[in-house]
Formats: C-alpha cells, structure tokens, sequence
C-alpha cells in the first residue's frame, strides 16, 4: 500500500477549547519590534503547533487583530494564549524574577550554539526573537541569561524570524 495524505479529520487535532485547557509546554516566545505582520501570524501558528505556554508581543510588534495576522495564523490567535508588553525589558525582568530563563536567539559574542543548547530540567524558558533587520537588541542581550545562535552555513547571515521561530521550538521540544 503506498502513503496518501490523511485528511484534515484524520489528524486528530485539538479543538480551539481543547487547546486552551490542554497542558503547554514550559516556554513562551518574546517577539520585539517585529515588523512584518505575516511574520507574527507565522509565529502564532508555530506557538499553537508546538503548544507554547505563551507569546509575548513587544514594542512595535503587531497585535491581533489585524488582516495580515490573521491571514497566516489561521485561527492560532484564538488558540495561543498571547500578551502586549510595551517594553522588554521591563517584561524579561518581570520574567526573570518568577523564575524563567531568558533566551536571547541571536548573533552575539559568547553565544551559545543550538547544537550545544541542553534545556535544564524543570526550568521556565523565554525565547526572545528581534526585528527583522537589526535582530535582538544589545540590552536585552545584556539582561538574557544565555544567548542561542544557530548554526548557518550559507551565504546569508540571518533566518526569517517565523523560521527561526520554527527551529528554535522544535529544538527545545526534542531535547527537554
């Protein structure tokens, strides 16, 4: 018998309801001054597939709802449980102080490589994700707990944020 393509009914996928209720995963993602509208629609959709505890909009980020968002996120900003933090550093901190890990993903200094990244067992995770153009900023770097790189081995020195989005839960998720 060769494969086919399970229908959408086959997928066993969560309700919206169900979603709500279901137990998350311990991590949130931080989205800062993220330009693109599509891109935070994305970032929705990989928080409700990899079942974040949280997303965080930031600064100038875009916020449900919007034509853009909704277009990409089909329906994951019904499911994700998401807040406005008008500045980041007040919000990392806030985080930090109730326990959680700042992850800044970024291309810093001392980073630290996905490929060595081992999540500590029964600590909180925030991931933090920058603008588009000048990724995430120094004094969030500075005030992080770890700074994450991933690894790129191409002519371009950055990823689209909703793919980085992407690997980062997925990396998280395996090695927990």
């Amino acid at each position: 018998m060769s494969p086919r393509k399970l229908a959408l009914d086959e997928l066993n996928r969560l309700s919206v309801d169900e979603f709500k209720t279901a137990e998350k995963f311990p991590y949130c993602l931080i989205l800062d001054d993220v330009r693109s509208l599509n891109n935070v629609g994305s970032v929705f959709r990989t928080a409700d597939a990899f079942r974040a505890e949280q997303l965080y909009l930031c600064g100038i980020t875009g916020q449900p709802p919007h034509r853009d968002i909704t277009k990409t996120a089909l329906g994951a900003t019904e499911s994700v449980s998401w807040t406005y933090a008008p500045d980041i550093l007040v919000l990392t901190k806030q985080l930090q102080q109730s326990g959680w890990l700042i992850v800044a993903v970024e291309q810093a200094e001392g980073s630290t490589s996905l490929t060595d990244f081992q999540p500590e067992p029964n600590r909180k995770y925030a991931f933090v994700l920058g603008n588009e153009v000048t990724g995430v900023r120094n004094d969030v770097i500075q005030q992080a707990d770890t700074v994450l790189e991933i690894p790129q081995f191409g002519t371009k020195h950055s990823l689209n944020i909703a793919v980085t989005a992407g690997i980062i839960c997925w990396d998280y998720l395996q090695k927990r």
